[in-house]
């Protein structure tokens, strides 16, 4: 009988697959945990054990994958947000960590009272679960157009007992038509990549990702401009639309803005990019 691989010939040879640099080595060993169902301390402790055909062969499966560009939270099936873990599918964006830079925002205006926060185009969750944990006083309403992201998104906030979360289908605010309901946050990472960008996107992403929740359109604004020009209606007054924005669409979604929003505010991100625009009803 042939002596079974070990972990750490695994490993290596995952590594080497993957391209033998930081990076590779790092996803190798994420991967192998995965496929072999261990922890990194177990791994670490017993790096010369064997390891099982079945988890050799899942192993290989998901480096081969990867190395065809599939994301590695995608093998993985998680992806740390706020420092929470989040489940994410082919069905949801894979969280990015320029995403919590509207979080900030938010925390940073909130009263940390009983306030109610609409999140658009949830997705995966990982906005309004990040909410959820650090005002637990507040209502919190999360809508999408994806059902399938829905379902994802109410398993992370199940998972992460953030229980004060209502899931609800919703094309922007079509499911609160009528309802008299009105937000003190209204938060959105929208679609805004252009078509013509969208084409130039990394293949990992142009090729994995939910088209649907990247594309918006030819200019890559239209779905922030209807999400500017219907917040309003939905916003209490003084209320705050808080939202995400891609590289070189700052200045044309400024003039967006008409009389009603005051306080129109740029947040950073920590590459240096205008990412988080926030403006308030007056």
């Amino acid at each position: 009988m042939e002596p079974k691989t070990t972990l750490l010939e695994l490993y290596r040879n995952g590594a080497a697959l993957l391209g033998d640099g930081p990076q590779a080595v790092l996803e190798a060993k994420v991967l192998l945990l995965r496929a072999a169902r261990l922890t990194e301390e177990r791994l670490l402790a017993s790096p010369d054990g064997p390891c099982s055909p079945k988890a050799e062969a899942h192993f290989r499966r998901l480096v081969e994958r990867r190395r065809s560009g599939a994301p590695l939270a995608y093998l993985t099936g998680v992806k740390e947000f706020w420092s929470i873990p989040f489940e994410v599918t082919p069905s949801v964006l894979v969280p990015r960590p320029e995403t919590e830079v509207l979080v900030e925002k938010v925390l940073e205006l909130s009263t940390r009272e009983s306030e109610s926060i609409l999140d658009v185009g949830t997705g995966s969750g990982c906005i309004a679960v990040a909410l959820a944990k650090e005002l637990p006083r507040a209502h919190i309403e999360a809508v999408d157009i994806s059902e399938r992201a829905l379902r994802v998104a109410r398993r992370n906030a199940s998972r992460n007992k953030a229980r004060h979360i209502q899931f609800q289908k919703s094309d922007l605010f079509s499911a609160f038509r009528g309802t008299g309901l009105r937000f003190d946050f209204i938060v959105s990472n929208p679609p805004y990549v252009s078509r013509e960008d969208y084409d130039s996107l990394p293949a990992d992403v142009r090729d994995f990702e939910p088209r649907r929740a990247l594309l918006a359109g030819e200019s890559g604004l239209e779905l922030v401009e209807r999400l500017v020009r219907r917040a309003g209606t939905f916003l209490r007054p003084g209320g705050y639309l808080i939202f995400e924005i891609g590289d070189g669409q700052r200045d044309r979604v400024l003039g967006l803005f008409g009389k009603r929003w005051t306080e129109i505010e740029t947040a950073w991100d920590l590459a240096g990019k205008p990412r988080v625009i926030t403006a308030r009803r007056a």
